[in-house]
């Protein structure tokens, strides 16, 4: 099976996952134990049967469910997301998500960029120098970010840059580019520019850090045991016999091999840092998707909570199919011991 048709393969299996996912988040939300209607009346309003009714012909549930399921469905699949009914009431959804995407994007980016090129060369590191003073340092170093949760991990972060003025005559505010605050939303209309690019990377650097560090602390472990495996194989050390030199076993040999199972280590890291956004932007105020669905599941918005659990099982399908390319591209035998 060639690596078109593999990936092919992939894209249609994933269709059924979608399908199952969105279901569930419909049967949950519509015929769960919470009633939507409820949540869109005041506790006067609850006891006016006319009003009561018609919430439920907005929110379509004085259909048959299989209508209802169907309609809701059939909306999701082209992308009429609707209105929300209680945050922001009135808005139109897609509006929102273009609105509040771009900032979760922004942060998780960075948040992958930290925990993959810290992460990895720190445990590649300490694999080629295992039972090292570097080797012990780096593993708990791993082992202590692990442990640490985002929220609290978020607020000392917080507390020490907004101390670091006393501390060192220093604020972080004012190193290199100066900010309005410690937290807030970046300004991602002013990429284009050398001080609005930076500006907007020290605005997410603290909260991407944060969110990125789970991930790092495992991709340091992984690595490094990936790189002790690679390293006891026949096949390095048959390159040894041969004369390869040392640059050329590292690069070409151990390290390429290593990042095999580092793959879905790291995607299925991504996955964190999706449910990750929903505390950190909470923390830092960042207006993304995830501070938008910690809004909608306090406030009751149950309709936006369904339409953003379907934009968070799209990305997680998405990144699955990453993982999968990068499988091929690392390893071209994936698409060819699947076939």
């Amino acid at each position: 099976m060639g690596r078109g048709l593999y990936l092919l393969k992939r894209v249609v299996m994933s269709i059924p996952v979608v399908w199952i996912g969105t279901s569930m988040t419909w049967f949950i939300i519509f015929m769960g134990p919470v009633d939507p209607t409820s949540r869109l009346l005041s506790e006067g309003q609850l006891r006016d049967p006319a009003a009561y009714e018609a919430a439920q012909q907005q929110l379509g549930l004085d259909r048959p469910p299989l209508e209802h399921y169907i309609d809701w469905i059939s909306s999701l699949v082209v992308f009429d997301l609707g209105q929300t009914w209680l945050l922001y009431q009135g808005s139109n959804v897609n509006a929102l998500i273009l609105d509040f995407l771009p900032q979760t994007l922004w942060l998780g980016f960075w948040s992958v960029v930290i925990a993959i090129f810290v992460g990895i060369p720190l445990g590649f590191y300490a694999g080629l120098h295992s039972n090292s003073l570097s080797d012990y340092t780096a593993s708990m170093g791993g082992i202590v970010w692990r442990a640490m949760p985002n929220f609290w991990l978020a607020i000392m972060l917080l507390a020490v840059l907004a101390s670091t003025g006393a501390v060192i005559g220093i604020e972080w505010q004012s190193v290199l580019i100066p900010l309005d605050a410690l937290t807030g939303s970046p300004d991602l209309s002013r990429l284009t520019t050398v001080d609005g690019f930076l500006a907007a990377v020290k605005k997410v650097l603290p909260a991407a850090v944060v969110l990125g560090s789970a991930s790092m602390g495992n991709e340091m472990r992984i690595g490094r045991t990936a790189v002790l495996e690679v390293r006891n194989e026949d096949y390095v050390d048959l390159a040894k016999a041969k004369g390869v030199s040392d640059r050329s076993l590292v690069w070409k040999h151990i390290f390429r091999n290593a990042l095999v199972p580092l793959v879905p280590i790291i995607t299925s890291e991504a996955f964190l840092l999706i449910g990750g956004s929903v505390l950190v932007e909470t923390v830092f105020g960042i207006n993304g998707i995830g501070w938008l669905f910690f809004r909608a599941a306090i406030q009751g918005d149950l309709p936006l909570v369904g339409t953003l659990m379907y934009v968070f099982i799209l990305m997680i399908v998405g990144i699955n199919l990453v993982q999968d390319v990068l499988y091929t591209l690392i390893d071209p035998r994936v698409a060819l011991e699947n076939s």
